[in-house]
């Protein structure tokens, strides 16, 4: 009867960390994580104005492009700006040069739009190096090898009037190949161009394939023949559209007739059942083994007491009388049973225990059905007397 009669002792003192404790610990964090949040408000509040994009003609930074776009206004060249693939198509005509800063962010989609709109426009379109994802769609007939030149300055080596004046250029970067004959190929790395200008089908326009972005950057600008060439290649026509795109141009969630599985990449169906089978493999490795049981020596020994009270501290942290009397009731009538022939499978019936005890004790009975069977204490008090009773009945029952 410990169990009940610890039940009503105090609870001893937690020693989990309280909320003023873990606030005090971590206030410091805290204090320092909205100081920097703070300062980069700030800092971006007052650099709100400025341009800092990749290939930006209007961006100062190293990697931006305002120089050249500079440079082609002193001789006449006008430059604008465009973000959405319809304004790039709009603006595709004889006298404009379309300049495409990022094709791989492209989707399948817009780069079929953009290649039906410059094809037959007589223009000329710049594409700045676009790799495997693009090059083929928006320039047919010419792939993207997949080395990339070590050399970031190279020599012409081909017919082209604007490179053969602009000498050697930092055009180092994607190589590509193409059957097509009268392709003009320049700066080769290893026997293959980085820089290709294909003529169109038909009419005066072509497409200029750069395989690296270096000589429009604003701090390679002065170097080699870069700015000698970017403005040849972006100054034969009275006006530049540099098209960024960007994620929120509406055509770029535009599938068209394709679906949701279209838009899967190819492997994505192996790459699922590879993933399920491993998932299954680990389950079975981590899942329970079948078999009898195998004893194995505790590393420490821990007094059937010790328990007793630990469960008794949790019935009484949560007030949980209930359970402790159901608990005390239910260990009584079992060890009370093979005391007055009773089974084990009846004991917890009182209409077998009872009579088996009242005629081992010369009773009534259904005087002992509150004791045994009756509901639940009110309070501390009355737990620890039942328990008191529960053991004084069982004392009687075996000494009689």
């Amino acid at each position: 009867m410990t169990e009940a009669a610890l039940a009503s002792a105090p609870a001893s003192t937690s020693t989990s960390p309280t909320a003023r404790r873990l606030w005090t610990r971590s206030r410091g964090i805290v204090l320092a994580f909205v100081v920097l949040l703070a300062a980069a408000l700030v800092i971006a509040a007052v650099r709100s104005d400025a341009r800092h994009g990749l290939l930006d003609p209007r961006s100062a930074d190293p990697s931006g492009s305002r120089a050249v776009a500079e440079l082609l206004a002193e001789q006449g060249v006008s430059t604008r700006v465009v973000t959405t693939l319809d304004r790039a198509r709009a603006s595709a005509g004889s006298d404009t040069t379309l300049l495409i800063a990022a094709p791989d962010l492209l989707t399948e989609r817009q780069q079929t739009l953009l290649r039906t709109a410059t094809e037959r426009s007589d223009g000329r379109t710049v594409l700045i190096s676009p790799g495997p994802p693009s090059v083929g769609t928006l320039v047919p007939g010419v792939t993207a090898d997949p080395a990339v030149s070590f050399d970031s300055t190279l020599s012409p080596d081909c017919a082209l009037p604007a490179a053969r004046r602009a000498g050697s250029a930092d055009t180092g970067g994607i190589r590509y190949t193409t059957g097509d004959p009268g392709t003009d190929a320049c700066y080769p790395s290893e026997g293959l161009p980085t820089l290709l200008r294909v003529p169109a089908p038909s009419g005066g326009g072509d497409t200029v394939v750069l395989g690296a972005p270096d000589i429009l950057y604003n701090d390679h600008l002065d170097e080699q023949g870069n700015a000698s060439l970017a403005l040849q290649l972006l100054g034969s026509r009275a006006h530049l559209v540099w098209y960024l795109p960007s994620l929120s141009d509406d055509s770029a969630t535009d599938t068209g007739t394709q679906s949701f599985l279209d838009l899967l990449p190819s492997g994505w169906l192996w790459g699922t059942l590879q993933l399920f089978i491993a998932a299954v493999l680990a389950a079975l490795w981590r899942a329970r083994r079948m078999g009898p049981l195998v004893p194995e020596r505790l590393p420490v020994a821990i007094r059937a007491s010790e328990t007793t009270e630990g469960r008794a501290r949790l019935y009484r942290k949560v007030n949980a009388r209930d359970r402790a009397a159901a608990a005390l009731r239910s260990t009584t009538r079992t060890r009370l049973a093979p005391l007055v022939g009773v089974s084990p499978a009846q004991a917890h019936a009182p209409e077998a225990l009872l009579p088996a005890l009242s005629a081992r004790l010369d009773g009534d009975g259904q005087a002992l059905l509150p004791l045994l069977f009756g509901p639940p204490p009110r309070d501390d008090a009355a737990l620890v007397s039942l328990s008191d009773q529960l053991d004084a009945l069982e004392r009687e029952v075996r000494i009689s």
